[in-house]
């Protein structure tokens, strides 16, 4: 397992199951041409862009092309690497037939494969290893959820932290992880309450 402070941008949940298996690091589906319309999906990928830049690592068929492209043109500002994968002809395990143009995708190449992609791009292991323990029951904790003044709340700390304001709770959390720990996130929190008087 090796850490990637980037965050990686791929096409599907077989994807990232299979990045999650191999590399350390936040992992960003598009559902398909699913992001052509998510305008939420597409803000944060600009923020991680901003923040520790992105790696794009699509299929190397013709819609993983041009989702690549959509992606590129839609990041203004940012690092931005791309993650080539070979074309290799054969069909995932799990599907009946190949795909249209009878190449594997992400899901289906191997491990070492994947891994030499990353290399060539100049992707290298993370040194730092820091992992946070922000849950769902954190932010309940800290009255970012389940309470009337939750949404104010966690709206206030995504403009302190300068984050996308359309972020579902889930990717909140996925975001904070990657930024702090939970006793970071309450004196973060408290500081907003008191300067807001109580919200």
């Amino acid at each position: 397992m090796i850490k990637i402070s980037e965050a990686i941008i791929v096409e599907g949940k077989y994807d990232k199951i299979k990045l999650s298996s191999i590399v350390d690091a936040v992992i960003i589906i598009t559902n398909g041409f699913g992001i052509f319309k998510d305008t939420e999906k597409l803000e944060l990928i600009r923020y991680y862009a901003r923040k520790t830049g992105i790696i794009i690592l699509t299929d190397s068929d013709a819609a993983g092309r041009k989702i690549r492209g959509y992606i590129k043109s839609a990041v203004s500002e940012g690092k931005i690497t791309n993650v080539y994968i070979p074309d290799i002809l054969g069909k995932e395990k799990r599907k009946d037939k190949p795909s249209a143009e009878g190449k594997l995708g992400v899901e289906g190449i191997e491990t070492k494969i994947l891994l030499e992609a990353f290399s060539k791009s100049g992707i290298t292991a993370s040194e730092e290893v820091k992992t946070s323990d922000i849950t769902k029951f954190t932010l309940y904790e800290l009255g970012l959820s389940g309470s009337p003044n939750s949404r104010e709340l966690r709206a206030r700390l995504q403009e302190s932290l300068e984050l996308p304001h359309q972020l579902s709770a889930g990717a909140l959390i996925e975001v904070l992880c990657t930024m702090m720990d939970s006793e970071e996130l309450k004196r973060l929190t408290n500081i907003i309450k008191e300067e807001n008087n109580g919200i």
